[in-house]
């Protein structure tokens, strides 16, 4: 196969996974989904959707956050984990979105990247989710997968990001983040991975992630 036929057989095959995609973390608007993003850093999606419902009970807008003080916020969001600084991002960055924003999150990636605790993919995010912009945030899914389909060299998540631009077209980009995320949790985990069933590694993956696979079952 070459390099563009794989990406449309990783393209097709994704389709019909998952024809319709959810959302990992729960939000209501472009604000809740900000602070959760900001939230899953070094987290599962499943602790943060269990403890934003308690901190958006008190605060689901800027103006009520900054009510808050900081440590009232680092307990409730606590076994997120990295708590001190997320806490300090959410309630800076409740302040600076008044200050200079009326509130209102910004659509602008390098606007949402000069807010505390934000970073490249937190504002991929939540452009592409919350405001349907073309983004492409790579996590350790999305690196993890292009590299063991050999669409990129695997040496940092900036340049998987580009190697991702590059070849799928931007009218999926959205989509595709996603359900290469799901791809990755359901079928081609870092842990327990099982290459039978990761049906587009299997037909399409890089030749040494396949004999290194092989290798490491035989020694076992």
């Amino acid at each position: 196969m070459t390099k563009a036929e794989k990406v449309t057989f990783t393209i097709n095959k994704l389709k019909e996974l998952y024809p319709t995609i959810p959302v990992p973390l729960d939000h209501k608007d472009p604000y809740t989904l900000l602070i959760a993003v900001l939230m899953s850093a070094q987290s599962t999606d499943v602790r943060v959707n269990k403890i934003t419902p308690l901190l958006f009970a008190k605060a689901d807008n800027p103006y009520d956050m900054v009510k808050l003080t900081v440590d009232e916020i680092r307990d409730i969001i606590k076994p997120v984990g990295l708590s001190p600084m997320k806490a300090k991002g959410i309630h800076g960055l409740s302040q600076m979105l008044i200050k200079k924003h009326n509130g209102i999150v910004p659509k602008d990636m390098d606007e949402l990247e000069k807010f505390p605790a934000v970073g490249h993919k937190t504002a991929g995010v939540v452009v592409s989710q919350a405001f349907g912009i073309p983004a492409f945030p790579v996590d350790t899914h999305i690196h993890r997968l292009m590299y063991r389909w050999g669409f990129t060299n695997g040496k940092n998540v900036v340049q998987t990001e580009k190697d991702a631009k590059r070849l799928f077209p931007k009218e999926l980009w959205n989509d595709l983040h996603l359900q290469i995320i799901w791809y990755g949790r359901d079928y081609s985990p870092a842990r327990g991975w099982d290459l039978d069933k990761d049906i587009i590694t299997k037909t399409i993956g890089r030749k040494t992630v396949i004999e290194e696979y092989y290798k490491t079952k035989k020694s076992r």
